[in-house]
């Protein structure tokens, strides 16, 4: 499978003038020509567009201006985030042509970093689990994960070298786990949603994908106007191996393979249970995203008979059963999580645990099972996916670094130190 260089890698060229922003973007267009109409992960391009700013960019090096933090960076964003010049259509028929009036703040935030907005990667519909169309690079028969599966492969096919997804259940740590490449979802509230369609504002965080944890971070930086790049991590890193709620699902090579990187890494690991209450995590987020849904879908749900699937149907049905004391409850969870867990992160700098059950499965009717993501959705921890394990069928696998609230830069840094000495091509 083909790949660009990493972020930081073509940021530095393209600074020095080694790399032009043109010359990048036709070689991700180039790229997504040759490979799109299998993996299909872009619902709107346009390559005129693309030009048009990559010409731009590199006119205003020429005269000599400022150069933005991500100038002549390709940048794939996901079709429920608003833009002015692609529609976004929420991978739902009932949006289909909707024009948004002006660009979400991210994207704003994106194009003053100088970045070449390549267009909108595929959702499934509204961001939930209806499956979309996009394949798994690594392999067309199996899932890339959902929701922001367009997103997580574009990036493992070198369409691009950034993508920027969303996650209310395990949408960007599982198609991450599942297509190979780094996703990062940072704590809850640290990027900003403004222009990002609603499925449950109490769960829904704005997430990156890349093929480093540098480049996640130089991301992550730009559209949450705060500092998340990687910084060395001088000190080996004290992590703690957890086995969460449902471990008893994990396929056994996601299973052995923790236990070998955590033998690989004796002498900075520890091995810790989390506490009780993270037991019922999963109906709370599971309440707080499906009576939320069925507040903010509730018109679509009532446009036209049979627009939208079962499987949103669902959820919403779900979501209007709950009893009021239920929700309130489960609104006063994420408090009780991270109070819980401060013991823990005393004692060490992340949690370690798995990113998915296992290896993308066979089949395009799932996205996967989000259940090993879903409790740190709710707790509203950072969390970063690195693509480090290998099924025994030759897929990727990833493990899951967990920090504590607001410690996404200290999180990144974590991971990357990890990813430099256990990283599959080290």
């Amino acid at each position: 499978m083909t790949s660009l260089p990493t972020a930081i890698v073509l940021r530095d060229s393209l600074r020095s003038g080694e790399l032009t922003a043109m010359r990048l973007a036709e070689t991700c267009l180039g790229r997504i020509d040759e490979r799109d109409e299998k993996v299909r992960a872009w619902a709107h391009r346009d390559s005129a567009f693309v030009r048009r700013q990559a010409a731009h960019l590199d006119e205003l090096q020429a005269i000599g201006t400022q150069l933005g933090t991500l100038h002549g960076m390709p940048v794939g964003l996901k079709d429920i985030i608003d833009t002015v010049d692609f529609p976004t259509e929420n991978g739902c028929i009932l949006d289909r042509g909707r024009a948004p009036a002006e660009d979400a703040l991210i994207v704003r935030r994106l194009k003053e970093a100088g970045a070449v907005i390549v267009g909108k990667t595929i959702t499934t519909e509204l961001a939930f689990m209806h499956p979309g169309p996009t394949r798994n690079p690594h392999t067309l028969e199996h899932t890339p994960g959902g929701s922001s599966s367009g997103s997580a492969a574009a990036v493992a096919d070198g369409m691009v070298p950034l993508t920027v997804g969303t996650q209310t259940g395990g949408s960007v740590i599982r198609p991450a786990s599942f297509c190979g490449v780094v996703g990062f979802k940072p704590t809850f509230g640290a990027i900003p949603t403004e222009g990002v369609l609603k499925q449950s504002p109490s769960l829904d965080t704005v997430g990156v994908f890349a093929s480093d944890p540098v480049g996640a971070g130089m991301l992550a930086s730009v559209l949450s106007g705060v500092d998340m790049s990687v910084e060395d991590q001088r000190e080996p890193a004290k992590l703690a191996f957890v086995e969460p709620p449902f471990w008893d699902q994990t396929d056994p090579d996601m299973r052995e393979g923790l236990s070998s990187l955590a033998t690989s890494l004796s002498g900075v690991t520890v091995q810790r249970k989390l506490p009780r209450i993270f037991e019922s995590a999963e109906e709370s987020r599971r309440c707080l995203n499906f009576v939320e849904m069925a507040h903010h879908f509730a018109a679509r749900a009532s446009m036209t008979h049979g627009a939208l699937s079962d499987e949103t149907l669902q959820a919403m049905v779900e979501g209007s059963r709950y009893l009021a004391t239920e929700y309130v409850a489960a609104l006063d969870m994420r408090a009780k999580l991270n109070v819980a867990l401060d013991p823990l992160f005393d004692e060490v700098d992340a949690i370690v645990c798995p990113a998915s059950l296992g290896p993308a499965p066979r089949g395009l009717g799932s996205t996967g099972n989000s259940i090993m993501n879903g409790l740190w959705t709710l707790a509203g921890t950072p969390c970063v996916s690195l693509p480090i394990l290998t099924s025994g069928g030759g897929l990727p696998m990833g493990v899951q670094l967990v920090g504590k609230c607001g410690s996404d830069k200290k999180l990144l840094s974590i991971s990357n130190w990890l990813w430099q000495r256990v990283r599959p091509s080290a």
